[in-house]
């Protein structure tokens, strides 16, 4: 059994959670929040035995293998050194970091205390993702030669990714984070993003933030694919999550958002689906959202992994990997224009 301590009490700590109990041989055995009102609630919803306002408190503690941070991006290096520091195998949620030089410092970190980690992208190891990679890696559409991804609803849960500059970006760096992976899964990580060219405008929030609501972004791989990555927060209605895959022998489109329970109702139902935006009326729930999106999937692959000493699929390398591509991105929106991938660290 592999023991587990959550840092977090937000909605992805939420889901986590959920997803962790589809992982029979882990237990989380202690949660953190910097509220330890909040953390107990936690603990309660979850049936969570311990409950800490203290990181380095949890992170001490003998009986804990695994460390999970489902923190705000801006607190991701010091709850990876608290954890690093304390010995403990790593697993972090998407973005890795705000930037790429803080992305850098985070593999610095786990480097220099010689510790396991796993980057929690959650996108490639959703059910449909999976299946159209298993057809790609078959040969089923030849060679894959561009790849369309967009990903959009009405904007983040929580208050602290409206914060541009705490957040360290907008919608790209929030969303744009899962397809730029996701382009990698399929083209190959040893096929490098050698350029992008990224428009990003607030089109609807500018009361809210600062940061870009709405972005596109191209990315040019070494072998000469081409990935087009859209990402928004202006979208209403629920989540929109599509990948449409082109190859020299035919296509591939995967829709996770797609649904197989819809109708039109006229009194609320509880819960439908994250970032429904309505009630009543026409509504698509997604059933088993934890395990729709992926992250059941993800967390059994990590402590799989963990449990026989051997490296995941997705590690602080790709997310470094990640914020450095975003990185460009964001250069290319300030200078209208092609920027290269600078990939010292």
């Amino acid at each position: 059994m592999i023991r587990l301590g959550l840092l977090g009490s937000g909605f992805i700590s939420d889901t986590y959670a959920d997803a962790l109990r589809d992982v029979r041989n882990a237990e989380v055995v202690a949660n953190y929040s910097r509220d330890l009102t909040r953390a107990e609630s936690f603990g309660r919803r979850w049936g969570i035995p311990d409950q800490y306002d203290d990181m380095a408190a949890l992170c001490s503690r003998g009986d804990i293998d695994m460390v999970v941070v489902a923190l705000p991006n801006e607190v991701h290096v010091d709850a990876v050194r608290v954890a690093a520091q304390a010995g403990k195998a790593i697993v972090c949620t998407k973005p890795l970091a705000r930037t790429g030089a803080e992305a850098a410092e985070i593999l610095r970190i786990v480097r220099e205390h010689g510790v396991w980690h796993g980057y929690a992208e959650s996108s490639v190891f959703s059910p449909n993702i999976a299946k159209a990679h298993e057809m790609v890696a078959a040969g089923a559409i030849g060679q894959v030669l561009t790849m369309r991804a967009r990903e959009a609803h009405s904007g983040p849960h929580a208050a602290h990714f409206w914060d541009a500059e705490t957040a360290g970006g907008g919608a790209l760096l929030d969303m744009g984070c899962h397809t730029v992976e996701s382009a990698r899964h399929f083209f190959g990580k040893d096929n490098a993003v050698t350029e992008v060219m990224a428009w990003g405008a607030t089109m609807m929030h500018g009361d809210k933030t600062t940061g870009e609501d709405t972005a596109i972004a191209l990315l040019k791989f070494a072998g000469g694919q081409l990935a087009t990555i859209e990402s928004s927060w202006i979208e209403k209605g629920g989540m929109a999550l599509r990948h449409e895959f082109v190859g020299s022998a035919g296509r591939i489109v995967t829709d996770t958002s797609n649904t197989p329970v819809w109708g039109f109702i006229e009194n609320p139902a509880g819960y439908l689906v994250e970032k429904a935006d309505a009630e009543t009326g026409w509504v698509y729930p997604v059933p088993e959202e934890a395990r729709a999106y992926g992250f059941s999937q993800e967390m059994r692959h990590f402590v799989d992994c963990y449990a026989a000493g051997v490296e995941p699929m997705e590690t602080f390398d790709d997310g470094w990997t990640v914020n450095t591509i975003i990185d460009a991105c964001y250069a290319s929106m300030r200078s209208g224009a092609w920027e290269k991938i600078e990939w010292a660290r």
